[in-house]
């Protein structure tokens, strides 16, 4: 009885589960094509000749590490840190290309229109990590992080513009060094700047500056060149002009960048501390010239040499001389021989 069971297996089992064999001239395998791949990579973006030509792609080269590894120095850990991120990825950057985007073309209400307000930092931070720029986004950061962690300025905006990355706009806003503190209100035409000596850079300073509206006290930016003036086409057209042209620069690597500007310096230079022109003597008389000519100018000489001596040797007559005429004293007349009178 145990048995039945394991007899009744076999019925239960198809005939299609046994092969054939192997026969001759049959492949060894079959082989399916495999399906088409659906998914294919972007492909990279192709490099400008401002990042192939840096100085940090020629740096990290291969031969160009190994020769620094030879005197000790990792190189290619020294770029790895200069590329470190140098601010706070959650404040975005400001540049030429977003700021309609997110300041003058923001989706707000008409209630949080009138209380938008965008605080932003200009700094050079990215060209040299010392300094006011660099303690002034110390001081930005901080307030930022307070401000994140009590949620007491809803209606604060932070924001970051690297200024020597950024062209268009700091011209227009009439901004040629930095750093600066900017309060932006009215969807970007209503502008109010201050330097870092106006403000108390500590960053409960900054959050009570902003807490209690301190900026509204200090007037906005009103100008002829101001936004809204009748002369901000001035500057705006100036701003287009320059950013075409930073496009255009920033493509040349830095150290090219630095060699050609020296040059042009060295050849300036040179043009202005030039040496002066040499006088040249004047020609002699031709001898074959008109004797008139000569005659007069020998005669003109001679006057003038004759008048010098002639006011030289005369002199003066001295005035306590009497004008009255002497006769001089008589003296007795002697003869020619001694011992003989008269005859």
């Amino acid at each position: 009885m145990r048995l039945l069971p394991l007899l009744a297996l076999p019925s239960l089992v198809a005939a299609q589960y046994f092969s054939a064999g192997w026969q001759p001239g049959q492949p060894l395998h079959e082989t399916q094509s495999s399906p088409a791949p659906t998914y294919t990579p972007a492909p990279q973006p192709a490099k400008g000749l401002s990042e192939l030509f840096s100085l940090n792609t020629l740096l990290t080269l291969p031969s160009v590490a190994g020769l620094f590894e030879r005197f000790g120095i990792n190189i290619t850990e020294r770029v790895a840190l200069s590329r470190a991120d140098l601010w706070d990825e959650r404040i975005p950057l400001i540049t030429d290309d977003n700021f309609n985007e997110l300041i003058a073309n923001e989706p707000l209400t008409e209630e949080e229109e009138e209380k938008r307000v965008w605080v932003v930092v200009i700094s050079v931070t990215a060209a040299k990590q010392e300094g006011l720029s660099k303690y002034l986004d110390q001081v930005f950061d901080s307030a930022y992080n307070e401000t994140l962690e009590k949620n007491d300025l809803p209606n604060i905006r932070w924001g970051r513009i690297d200024y020597l990355d950024v062209t268009y706009l700091t011209t227009k806003w009439n901004v040629w060094q930095a750093p600066y503190l900017a309060v932006i209100t009215n969807r970007g035409k209503t502008l109010r700047f201050y330097r870092p000596h106006q403000i108390r850079l500590r960053d409960y300073a900054l959050r009570d500056f902003l807490l209690t509206d301190g900026w509204q006290i200090t007037p906005p930016w009103e100008s002829r060149y101001a936004p809204g003036g009748d002369r901000e086409w001035v500057l705006d057209l100036i701003a287009t002009y320059l950013a075409k042209a930073y496009n255009y620069i920033v493509l040349v690597p830095r150290w090219a960048l630095y060699i050609l500007t020296g040059a042009i310096g060295s050849v300036i230079l040179n043009f202005l501390h030039r040496p002066s022109k040499k006088r040249t003597p004047a020609k002699p008389p031709v001898k074959g010239g008109s004797t008139s000519a000569q005659s007069t100018t020998s005669t003109t000489e001679k006057s003038d040499e004759v008048a010098a001596v002639s006011a030289v040797q005369i002199k003066p007559e001295p005035t306590n001389v009497p004008t009255t005429p002497t006769t001089p004293r008589s003296t007795p007349r002697r003869n020619g021989k001694k011992g003989k009178g008269r005859q």
